[in-house]
């Protein structure tokens, strides 16, 4: 059988009050006194009540659809991203739409633009190749944040990760350890390569801070992010002779792809060759060895990029005002397992 919809004036009739404070309490108004929200939520729960969600998006001008745009969804650290923005935009009665773009500066360009305005109500941008003087030409008004290492300066919020600190960090550990011989795996020089120089930046000081030399033949160029780029660059390296007690890559995939070429030539991890990546996927925490790996809070991420992205999204429909850009940038651990502690 057909259900029966319920709305806000079976609710009201049903708890006592008025239409207004059913609203008030669905929209999650906060000046409602404690008893009249239980009597409100008991009704609710009662009559099996459900916003018409289409319908206020509609009265609002929304769509009540968000788009996250990112780099490649074959990267388990963008899959596992995008199912924490999933899950707190349900919280938030928003609907995402997901979009790769590849790295292409056109396809970034044209997700930037606006080529589905129409049917989103903001976006959440991932953008690799994009400079800051490409979004600051930008003609879309579409509420906008933006996520990843590019220092932009505005003109959108912006949800970072230190990353210098945070390759830093992971260096220092290897050295903390007593090795002498670390090398880096990751290194690009393209447009779209900001993660790669900042992490090469806090990989070289933290050679600095412990007294080692900084040997370029140790820093091994790649040129994507994934397992086989890690475990041809590991190979290279092997062959050149220059064989490290250390390894820092860029992030987990090519830590992945390196502790497989390591463990095909005979050497152990981390008796011989200490590895630490980078994202902290889950393929890291089931390798063998575990993998120790800087871990970015993800679920913050996620969370201040919807929660940014909602608030300025308010703001445009309800107050039509212009809010000056932030950046927040989110906490990192250093998270040890066996690739160095053995």
């Amino acid at each position: 059988m057909e259900r029966v919809r319920v709305g806000l004036k079976d609710v009201a009739r049903l708890a006592g009050v008025s239409v207004k404070t059913v609203s008030n309490v669905v929209n999650g108004y906060v000046h409602v006194t404690p008893a009249t929200r239980t009597r409100v939520e008991a009704a609710i729960k009662e009559l099996d009540y459900r916003p018409n969600l289409s319908a206020r998006n509609l009265r609002q001008g929304r769509t009540g659809i968000i788009a996250l745009a990112v780099p490649e969804l074959d990267i388990p650290y963008f899959a596992e991203l995008a199912r924490l923005v999933v899950a707190r935009a349900e919280e938030r009665g928003l609907t995402v739409l997901i979009d790769q773009t590849g790295a292409s500066k056109e396809r970034e360009q044209l997700v930037a633009e606006g080529f589905r305005a129409h049917l989103i109500d903001g976006l959440i941008l991932s953008p690799l190749a994009l400079t800051p003087e490409d979004l600051a030409a930008r003609m879309d008004n579409t509420p906008m944040v933006l996520l990843g290492e590019r220092v932009y300066e505005g003109p959108a919020d912006h949800v970072v990760v230190d990353n210098v600190a945070a390759a830093r960090k992971a260096t220092l550990h290897l050295a903390a350890l007593g090795r002498r011989r670390i090398a880096a795996i990751g290194a690009q020089d393209d447009a779209a390569a900001e993660s790669s120089r900042l992490r090469l930046a806090g990989y070289r000081q933290a050679l600095r801070e412990a007294g080692l030399p900084a040997d370029d033949r140790l820093v091994v160029p790649v040129r994507d992010y994934h397992r086989a780029d890690g475990a041809h660059a590991m190979a290279r390296l092997l062959d050149s002779g220059q064989t490290p007690d250390a390894v820092f890559c860029f992030n987990d995939l090519l830590a992945l792809g390196a502790l497989r070429t390591l463990l095909e030539r005979g050497h152990s991890v981390p008796g011989e060759v200490a590895l630490v990546g980078f994202d902290d996927i889950e393929d890291g925490r089931y390798a063998t060895p575990t993998l120790t790996t800087i871990s970015p809070d993800k679920q913050a991420i996620a969370g201040l990029a919807v929660d940014l992205l909602a608030d300025r999204m308010a703001k445009r429909v309800v107050q039509g005002s212009r809010v000056e850009a932030r950046e927040i940038r989110v906490p990192y651990r250093l998270v040890i397992r066996e690739s160095t502690s053995g």
